[in-house]
């Protein structure tokens, strides 16, 4: 069984690829007739190369200076470059930032063919080698083999298959191409039709394998279409895999719909997404640092959307700097975690810098905070159970559900990492129902707990002589945490550590509570003795403010504190019971109903002899707390 690899080739136009490609395939990838007529590539072009147990899927990109963005779609998914340098034209442009692309897309390996050497002197060769070697020096391809060619005569082809074998052999010993569980990816390159058959995609297969008649999806678009044919270059196949190339037949989609940058993917791998977080690489020979907020044209894929870039330390990234950043694109994209991609500038259009997808389906980090890049970080770690719990930490910021942490921490059975994280402490496993479960980040947690003291803080500040927060303004607070058990998580860890205390319903800091000077000590004992004294005819706030000979201002702050006190209860807002007074009513009402008998709100205030006014908000809080029912005009005990 031959090992499928995707060899890209890359350079400056008219140095030669196509007829170096042609002189080892036998096929001319210039297939367009204004390309034949022109001598030059415009579009992508395709070939297959068989030798030994290889087969190599070939993509020709063009070489002029404005059809970068097809050299860029040409380029995902290359597992392997071979680099074209023309013998009597050495080193130009082109050469120069194709390279550059190759570099930030990180290839697995490639090698070097110089062209035309037939038409150059020895010693012209040599100084050509001499200057390619230069360029390679300290890369990937610095021990890469040069090989001279020549697509007239022959001369090199065969060293070059053989180098060619050298280093696929090297490729896929050196890397796991082939996981049979991975979901099948292919990221479309071109759109066509074919009459009596109907829309055509093709492209480079990234991951896993696809059959005639599978279902699948096409992302960004979220159109659900099934495969009617396959061919790889040219031969009708079953199935189609990783490393190969590929033209697939759609049935229910028309091509109307698809354009290149769209991906075929198995149902629910891709998400698409407006936001990425990543670690972006600047080259170094760029004149102007990358500024925030600047936009960029990101590509990705086969895919090219405008980006306005959030620089998450700094305002500014140097030339050959390194940084931590999230992209704004103006287009959903889907991609997954480790992906590669390049950045070039809006205008004019300049190769700066690409990068490393760290999390595809981002949620905006609007003042990132040191667990925020330390987990970025950790989501570049080459240790999976790290890039699981980096991953963990933002999902559940986001409350999202981890069925895709495969493609978001590339790890493809993350459940033994899960239970390593929960063992260790860093996870919390929290039950939203019988059947559903969130895992949450410790780091989460401490954060929510942090922002939680520091709101606490804040209350205590601005109203001293207030008891605490009740549990439910605390929650309105904090709105923006969705799931209520990870807000009930971080609030029990902070009384376990003692940093709150609780009393009833009311939270408070430890330590914290009502700062009362000597006037208002006096003035509360003095209110809560009105209150029991005057019994079913209660004072007034305004009563109160109108009878203090001190600190009446303090007032109805100090009413609201005897009540999160438990001394007084609230029945309205302006109607408080002293707390004695309520608990000898409900004595009353358990005897008097004890036998399941029930009363009206008549019989209540003849017993209370008491008024409608204080009658009807008493009966309705005894509803209310659980105390009493109602049944038509009568209540019973609960």
């Amino acid at each position: 069984m031959s090992t499928n690899l995707i060899l890209g080739t890359a350079g400056h136009i008219d140095h030669g690829k196509t007829s170096l490609i042609r002189a080892l395939t036998g096929t001319n990838t210039d297939r367009l007739p204004e390309e034949q007529k022109r001598g030059i590539t415009i579009e992508l072009g395709y070939a297959k190369l068989e030798i030994d147990d290889f087969q190599f899927g070939i993509v020709d990109v063009p070489g002029h200076e404005k059809f970068v963005r097809q050299m860029l779609s040409g380029a995902t998914g290359m597992d392997m470059a071979l680099l074209v340098v023309a013998a009597d034209d050495s080193i130009k442009r082109q050469t120069t930032e194709h390279f550059d692309i190759l570099q930030l897309l990180d290839l697995r390996g490639g090698i070097i063919a110089i062209t035309k050497c037939d038409t150059v002197d020895p010693e012209w060769l040599e100084m050509v080698v001499e200057e390619v070697r230069e360029l390679v020096k300290g890369t990937f391809l610095e021990k890469s083999a040069i090989i001279p060619t020549s697509a007239h005569t022959g001369a090199g082809l065969d060293e070059l298959k053989k180098e060619l074998v050298k280093v696929a052999r090297d490729v896929a010993a050196g890397n796991d191409l082939v996981d049979p569980h991975a979901p099948f990816r292919m990221a479309i390159d071109r759109v066509f039709t074919v009459e009596g058959h109907g829309t055509v995609v093709t492209g480079s297969v990234s991951s896993g394998h696809a059959k005639i008649g599978e279902r699948v999806e096409v992302q960004p678009g979220n159109l659900e279409t099934r495969i009617r044919e396959i061919q790889n270059h040219d031969l009708a196949v079953e199935e189609i895999a990783r490393g190969q190339r590929g033209a697939i037949n759609l049935a229910g989609v028309h091509h109307g719909e698809l354009r290149r940058g769209q991906e075929l993917c198995g149902a629910g791998h891709l998400r698409p997404s407006r936001i990425i977080s990543a670690k972006v690489q600047l080259l170094k020979t760029i004149h102007r640092p990358l500024k925030d907020r600047q936009r960029v044209r990101l590509h990705v894929g086969t895919n090219e959307v405008l980006a306005s870039v959030r620089l998450l330390q700094g305002k500014e990234l140097a030339p050959g700097e390194v940084g931590h950043v999230q992209l704004f694109l103006s287009d959903p994209v889907v991609s997954v975690w480790n992906q590669p991609f390049v950045l070039r500038t809006e205008s004019p259009l300049e190769t700066i810098g690409g990068g490393r997808v760290l999390m595809s389906n981002a949620a905006r980090l609007k003042k990132p905070t040191e667990n925020d890049i330390q987990m970025l970080e950790q989501m570049g770690s080459e240790l999976p159970t790290q890039r699981v719990g980096a991953a963990i930490y933002f999902q559940s910021m986001q409350n999202d559900h981890l069925s895709d942490l495969a493609r978001i921490a590339g790890v493809s059975s993350p459940a033994e990492n899960v239970e390593q994280l929960k063992e260790e402490g860093q996870v919390v496993e929290l039950k939203l129902s019988p059947q559903k479960s969130l895992l949450a980040h410790q780091a989460t947690i401490a954060q929510l707990a942090q922002s939680i003291v520091k709101y606490m803080e804040r209350f205590h500040e601005s109203d001293p002589l207030a008891s605490g927060v009740d549990r439910i303004k605390l929650e309105g607070f904090f709105t923006y945490v969705q799931t209520k058990q990870l807000f009930d998580t971080a609030l029990k860890q902070l009384l376990q550590a003692k940093k709150l205390q609780q009393a009833g319903t009311v939270f408070a800091l430890e330590g914290c509570g009502p700062q009362l000077t000597k006037n208002e000590k006096l003035l509360l004992a003095k209110i809560i003795e009105r209150f029991s004294e005057a019994r079913l005819e209660p004072p007034t706030t305004a009563q109160l403010i109108k009878e203090a000979t001190k600190s009446a201002q303090s007032v109805p702050q100090l009413v609201k504190l005897a009540c999160d006190q438990g001394v007084l209860v609230k029945l309205t807002d302006d109607i408080y019971l002293h707390q004695k007074v309520v608990e000898e009513i409900k004595s009353q009402l358990s005897g008097m109903l004890a036998d399941g008998s029930g009363i009206t709100m008549s019989d209540l205030r003849q017993h209370l002899n008491t008024s409608r006014k204080y009658a009807i908000p008493l009966f309705e809080y005894l509803d209310a707390s659980g105390f009493t029912r109602r049944d038509g005009d009568f209540r019973y005990l609960a």
